[in-house]
């Protein structure tokens, strides 16, 4: 599996285009629908995969909803379990916190995660928006330190890190 960052909007919000067979997710689409539609190139789209509802995440999420066989994922509409979606494997593990719709994409086969604003290199996703919890967030940083450390992390802003480096320098994981 491919996997392409495109930064986007004037957060610096991480989309992430992933490709395999020719085919396509794409995982929060912030902004700059042009930028993103650049890297999905010929690969067919299949679908969507929403971490969170923060506008950062979804800005450009419009712009796939104009094609009706583009499928959107998001809490609201997924469970706690494995899917497959063409040539695309993976699970959704619910990590609220940052807020209450946060999920975290777990492509076990390449050992990687998606996990919007969840974790970041060094830190971890504001708790003080609406719909945020320090409880819920410490909850979900417990349910992945159960996960093998050489995870690699993909989050919603910044650079990809380890789940064991977090672990080693990441004061919120503690």
């Amino acid at each position: 599996m491919e996997i392409k960052k495109v930064v986007t909007g004037y957060l610096d919000e991480n989309c992430y285009v992933l490709i395999n067979n020719k085919e396509c997710l794409v995982i929060d689409p912030g902004d700059d629908f042009p930028k993103i539609k650049e890297q999905i190139g010929e690969a067919k789209i299949l679908g969507v995969l929403i971490t969170h509802s923060h506008f950062d995440h979804i800005g450009a999420l419009r712009n796939f909803l104009t094609k009706r066989s583009i499928k959107i994922f998001k809490k609201s509409n997924l469970e706690e379990k494995e899917y497959v979606i063409g040539s695309f494997k993976f699970k959704c593990l619910y990590t609220p916190g940052h807020s209450k719709d946060s999920v975290t994409f777990y492509f076990e086969d390449e050992n990687v995660m998606f996990d919007g604003d969840f974790i970041f290199k060094e830190s971890i996703g504001r708790t003080d928006l609406p719909g945020g919890s320090d409880v819920d967030m410490k909850e979900s940083i417990n349910k992945i330190l159960t996960y093998s450390e050489d995870i690699k992390l993909y989050p919603g802003h910044n650079e990809e890190t380890t789940l064991k480096y977090e672990k080693e320098n990441n004061p919120y994981l503690k």
